[in-house]
């Protein structure tokens, strides 16, 4: 494949995915772990089933990655406290969602529990289960230096509780705990065997990647939050991310421009056209790209196009809208690349989602196959920028 210089576009291709078919039947349901009742009052129990045998660890006493900000209201927003009176009231309740947050820890002990109250009463959406909306979804890192999915706890109340994992062989292991897209946390812990050893991991200081975006940012439809795309970037790359999708509300507002110009990251991924007009990508895209390139004048930025909808085939309007709106983001690209600027980058949406139609919910919202394909165009563009 030929290696885009830095100044140059950047144009990849979906990785087709081949090999064994993704299936998806209800008896995948055993996979999950389900959560046993909580008691009937406020927060958090004081004791829980072999409440005996467990020891409690809250994850705010060390933190988690992907909370961009410090100043918040409560612990799992996303963004600052003083962004309430700054965004619009859909952003700011978005942004009480924990989605991309994820905290990690190391133990050896032989089960692992969880409990945490949810900020909403609505545990899943019409397209997109609890797992993914509300629940909590774990990762351990293996022997070769992989993160590997190994438990998801599937909500039933807004108060959880439930093991997460259990028999596990002796030995320490690292695990991380991704928390849910669509749904915000008042309080978290984590749970192990009495006397087991446990140590809590701090999140990393190296500069994240920032995804500023729409509702599949955000991780809509994904079945777990493992899935969606930042996470997926994060495990892959090693990276920390950050995740500022905001479910239809991805708009490349100049408000949103100055907050995430606060930020220090290393890229900015900016793919917001799903929530975009053909007119509002011509006329908001180069501002709010100056406003980032101003405060940050040598942070990569990368202009992602929006995925081409699997049945724009048989609909010639909604094809026209799409390639209208990929031709003012690149117009706009290649403006701003004649003016001088540098470190500026572009990917196609055209084959974001594959060739074969399948990687979507609803023709708009991916799957975890979109979800998987999403993330290995991202990674490719992201390895040469980071390179």
């Amino acid at each position: 494949m030929h290696k885009p210089h830095l100044h140059m576009s950047l144009h990849f291709e979906s990785l087709r995915l081949a090999a064994t078919p993704v299936l998806f039947a209800i008896a995948c349901l055993s996979s999950f772990v389900e959560p046993q009742p909580m008691q009937a009052q406020q927060g958090l129990p004081s004791r829980s089933p072999a409440s005996d045998t467990i020891t409690w660890h809250m994850v705010s006493d060390w933190g988690v990655e992907g909370r961009p900000w410090s100043d918040v209201n409560r612990f799992y927003d996303r963004l600052p406290g003083r962004a309430e009176s700054i965004v619009r009231s859909q952003v700011w309740s978005l942004s009480r969602h924990s989605a991309g947050m994820s905290c990690r820890f190391v133990t050896d002990a032989p089960e692992v529990q969880i409990r945490y109250t949810l900020l909403l009463p609505d545990l899943a959406l019409p397209h997109m289960p609890a797992t993914g909306v509300s629940g909590t979804d774990m990762y351990t890192l293996s022997a070769t230096g992989e993160w590997r999915w190994i438990a998801t706890l599937l909500p039933r109340e807004t108060r959880v509780f439930g093991s997460l994992i259990r028999g596990m062989e002796s030995g320490k292991r690292t695990y991380m705990l991704h928390l849910p897209l669509y749904n915000g946390i008042d309080s978290l812990e984590i749970g192990v065997t009495m006397g087991a050893f446990f140590e809590p991991v701090p999140p990393r200081t190296e500069k994240p990647i920032v995804f500023y975006g729409t509702s599949i940012m955000q991780g809509g439809c994904a079945s777990r939050p493992g899935m969606a795309i930042p996470a997926i970037i994060g495990r892959r790359m090693d990276i920390p991310v950050v995740n500022l999708g905001f479910s239809g509300n991805g708009r490349m507002e100049p408000e949103i421009a100055h907050l995430l110009a606060e930020l220090d990251p290393a890229v900015y991924v900016i793919d917001c056209l799903p929530n975009l007009t053909v007119q509002q990508t011509a006329e908001r895209t180069e501002p709010f790209v100056r406003i980032l390139r101003e405060a940050r004048p040598s942070t990569p930025i990368l202009l992602v196009e929006d995925r081409v909808s699997p049945n724009a085939f048989a609909l010639p309007d909604k094809m026209r809208e799409h390639r209208d709106r990929h031709a003012a983001l690149r117009t706009t690209f290649e403006k701003l690349q004649t003016a001088g600027m540098k470190e500026l980058y572009y990917l196609e949406g055209e084959k974001l989602l594959g060739e074969d139609g399948e990687a979507t919910v609803d023709g708009s919202h991916p799957t975890d196959l979109g979800m998987l394909r999403y993330a290995t165009s991202y990674e490719r563009a992201l390895r040469t920028i980071l390179r």
